[in-house]
Order: C-alpha cells, then sequence, then structure tokens
C-alpha cells in the first residue's frame, strides 16, 4: 500500500518541483494535467469494481482513505508555488478547499456506514443482502461522471492540439498506473486490489482539482482520464464475464 501512495505522491511532487524551477517551460500545461492524473484520489466505487472482479474490497477502501488524506495535504503545498491563480489560496485554505471535497464524498459515506453497521444491524443486513446495489449505485455514478466529463470538453477553450496532447498524456498515466498497480499487487498477492487503488480515479476531483487551483485547461485531464479508466474497468468486467 505505501508503495501505492509512494508512487502518487513523488510523482506528483517531482512533476510540480520541475515546473517550480523551470516556470516557463514548454507544455506546462501538460505536465500540470499529468500531475492531476497522478495524484487523483482512487475513485470511491473502485471497492464496487474490485469486488465485482473478485478482489479483496477492504484493501481498496483502506487505500481510498489514505490517498484522499495524502492527496489534501500534498496538493496545497505544491500548487501554492506553481500557479499564479493558486497564490490567492494559502495553505490552509486549500487544505480546507480539498477536504470540504473529499468529506462528503468520502468521510461521510463511511461515517454513515458505520452508523448503519452498529446502531441499525438488521437494516444493515437487509443491505448486504442485495448483490448488486453497490454495482447499479456505481453504474448511476459512471454516468454522471460521463456528463460532468463531456461538459468540461465542450466549454474548454482550448486548442485542438491542446486536447490531444491532454489526451495522449491522461492515457500514458492511466495505462502506468494500471500497470503499476497490477505489478505491485502482484507481489503482495493482492493483484486486483492493487490495480483498482492505483488505477481507477475520482475524476470528478481531478476535473475540480483543474478549475480550482491550476490551468482551467488542465480540467480535460482528468475527462480524458474518466474515459480510459472506465474503458479499461469494462474490458475488465467483460473478461470475468466470460470466465
Amino acid at each position: 500500500m505505501m508503495k501505492l501512495l509512494g508512487i502518487q505522491v513523488l510523482s506528483f511532487c517531482l512533476l510540480g518541483i520541475l515546473i517550480i524551477f523551470i516556470p516557463d517551460i514548454p507544455g506546462k500545461a501538460v505536465i500540470e494535467s499529468a500531475m492531476i492524473c497522478m495524484i487523483c484520489p482512487t475513485a470511491t466505487a473502485a471497492s464496487v469494481v474490485t469486488t465485482k472482479l473478485n478482489g479483496n474490497p477492504s484493501t481498496v477502501v483502506s487505500y481510498t482513505c489514505l490517498i484522499n488524506l495524502s492527496a489534501a495535504l500534498a496538493i496545497p503545498v505544491i500548487v501554492s508555488f506553481i500557479h499564479e491563480g493558486a497564490h490567492e489560496y494559502d495553505f490552509a485554505t486549500s487544505f480546507t478547499l480539498i477536504l470540504g471535497k473529499v468529506f462528503p464524498l468520502l468521510i461521510l459515506p463511511l461515517l454513515l456506514a458505520w452508523f448503519t453497521k452498529f446502531m441499525l444491524p438488521k437494516f444493515h443486513n437487509k443491505i448486504l443482502k442485495q448483490k448488486d446495489l453497490a454495482f447499479n449505485l456505481w453504474a448511476i455514478a459512471l454516468t454522471l461522471a460521463i456528463a460532468i466529463t463531456v461538459k468540461a470538453i465542450m466549454h474548454s477553450d482550448s486548442t485542438i492540439y491542446e486536447m490531444i496532447c491532454i489526451a495522449i498524456i491522461s492515457l500514458l498515466c492511466c495505462l502506468i498506473q494500471f500497470y503499476l498497480g497490477h505489478k505491485i499487487g502482484k507481489n503482495h498477492r493482492e493483484p486486483i486490489a492493487g490495480t483498482q487503488s492505483l488505477g481507477q480515479k475520482n475524476t470528478i476531483f481531478a476535473i475540480w482539482m483543474g478549475y480550482t487551483f491550476l490551468n482551467p485547461v488542465t480540467a480535460m485531464a482528468g475527462g480524458f482520464y474518466s474515459v480510459w479508466h472506465n474503458v479499461i474497468n469494462s474490458w475488465q468486467l467483460w473478461r470475468i464475464a466470460q470466465k
């Protein structure tokens, strides 16, 4: 788990340091897009896909909590130095903004799940009996994510060249993280959990991060990543169905 965390945080910091020392570097927006794709936390629905792929969802949930908190700490530190638009936010403000985004998506559902499990055990057991409930909710969330992705692309003022470059870098980041997640997870006998933890992202967070802290054009990176990782997830689920 720490290796996966190291890949995300270190790659984000190294790319950020590159921009800090070379502020006029060519392709700055593309580098910022790669930063977003690398630090973006694991999707809360990753455990659902992991379950469908016969993996260990508990590992994914644990890593999701860890990377969300790590991102909330790492992002304000780096972005405050690399983009003019971010200077209006100090560390405390940036941390609060990110935590405010993380809380309703991760922390609140976790607290509600614990409350239901221990305070409403009968209701909790009824929910557990609905085997496809989580998957159906994930499908709804996926539809909304794709809608926001299309909106981000359609309302962008970027050139076709910038879009292509950002699409390519987001695809590379996606493939690299799925590959490394599988390789590291396999070494720890959890290839599926490792793959989904590192590869499946909360792309709504990525889009929001681009609009809020970096060059707005980088928001497209989260949109394109949403397409790539869902294509891979669909292929994974298709393979399981064939077996």
